[in-house]
């Protein structure tokens, strides 16, 4: 994933607890980065070249397994195989058989579950501290995905102050975590037009996504905060009213050029 993560626990904790966070975290980026030999990139490798594949790594096949829900969940507009500069096909062109776990497609695709696995991790090392009887934690993995468990350590829920992307020393929103997790996903601000960075694309048409907007997603789940927040950024409006009717996760949409704000169950939001 090649992205800094940290965690601070609270209160009284075995220092196992950590090792075993850790070991979680270490062991969704072994198995989903494309930036070295993983069972990521031997699965792209094959469904490039046509083949089917045998899912043995049980972690991607966890993971495979939240990517198909959420593409459905999102009608499309979540794609971890939609990719402008690669030709890959996108999700719709696969076929996962969880019963046998096997996968193939019928177009050459190739899977980038970056942001996804920001998510992925912080639900795996969660469930980690939390099975060692961690009461309080926050994980963050680059500032644009956190988790945190329990309540803060000085009682109530965590608050948190994003800033705006085009005027960083206003906030943009501030809003309170109660065990769950946050996505901020932007087409602004600072990263967004680094020089390797792709193109935001629309999935579901192909459409280069130049709006200036970003978008905040909160849920019990780290990996599903990841998907709502990227679906929502390449949304057109119609999309995004229909989207964001009745979704369990709270989001947020801002987009900077109408300076307007599309919201979805804004529960815990604070004024």
């Amino acid at each position: 994933m090649g992205t800094r993560i940290e965690l601070h626990l609270f209160g009284a904790a075995d220092d196992s607890a950590t090792v075993e966070a850790r070991r979680a975290i270490e062991a969704v980026d072994d198995a989903l980065t494309i930036h070295r030999p993983s069972p990521t990139t031997a699965l792209n490798e094959c469904l490039m070249a046509g083949r089917k594949v045998a899912i043995d790594d049980p972690v991607l096949f966890d993971a495979l397994i939240e990517i198909e829900a959420a593409y459905v969940a999102t009608q499309g507009l979540f794609d971890p195989a939609a990719d402008a500069r690669s030709g890959a096909a996108g999700w719709g062109a696969v076929s996962f058989d969880r019963s046998n776990a096997r996968i193939e497609a019928s177009q050459p695709v190739a899977l980038d579950l970056g942001g996804f696995g920001k998510g992925f991790a912080l639900d795996r090392a969660c469930d980690a501290l939390r099975s060692a009887g961690v009461l309080s934690a926050l994980l963050s993995a680059g500032e644009s995905s956190i988790a945190v468990i329990g309540e803060h350590p000085l009682g109530g829920g965590w608050p948190f102050a994003i800033p705006h992307p085009l005027r960083p020393e206003q906030v943009l929103v501030e809003l309170e975590l109660r065990d769950e997790a946050l996505s901020i996903s932007s087409t602004v601000g600072a990263g967004a037009h680094a020089p390797d960075r792709a193109a935001m694309i629309r999935p579901t048409d192909g459409a280069i996504v130049t709006g200036q907007r970003s978008t905040v997603a909160v849920d019990f789940s780290g990996a599903r905060a990841e998907v709502m927040s990227t679906a929502l950024l390449v949304a057109d409006e119609d999309q995004a009213s229909r989207f964001l009717d009745g979704q369990q996760t709270r989001c947020l949409l801002f987009d900077f050029v109408r300076e307007a704000t599309m919201t979805a169950s804004p529960v815990g939001l604070v004024a």
